[in-house]
């Protein structure tokens, strides 16, 4: 079993560009996925922001990013990162969750995403947002 963190970058319609600067300064290969394609566009305007992002190199520099939607509440300096946990076992991220979860508010409850077989995220007793999720081939 394999895990990693990653930093988990929030923007507010700047994620692609974000991803793309920091592609230009690390390398890398830049991944995207817009609400439109995962289908959940619910604000037109949002259509083509990012959902999951990331820019991960063979030099071991890796940083996700996305959109946060206008129905939820994002202010650039609040809330600027999330601490991605990702694995390759359902068992190992499901573990983790129930450990993570005791004190913590859950903002997107454990379970299978149109992105991953397993994906949640929950903010722990010391404010710290996480998500966690089992890695998936990415086919877009």
């Amino acid at each position: 079993m394999s895990v990693t963190t990653t930093t988990h970058l929030n923007f507010r319609g700047d994620a692609r560009a974000a991803l793309e600067y920091y592609q230009s300064v690390f390398g890398g290969r830049l991944a995207a996925v817009t609400y439109k394609d995962t289908g959940n566009t619910e604000n037109e305007n949002e259509a083509d922001w990012v959902v999951w992002g990331e820019v991960a190199g063979d030099n071991g520099f890796h940083v996700m990013a996305y959109d946060v939607p206008s129905k939820l509440p994002w202010d650039r300096g609040t809330h600027p990162f999330f601490v991605s946990v990702r694995g390759d076992s359902t068992d190992e991220i499901d573990a983790f969750w129930q450990k993570l979860a005791e004190g913590s508010t859950v903002v997107q409850p454990l379970g299978p995403s149109q992105w991953a077989p397993l994906y949640g995220m929950l903010t722990d007793r010391f404010g710290v947002t996480w998500v966690l999720d089992v890695a998936a081939p990415y086919n877009g």
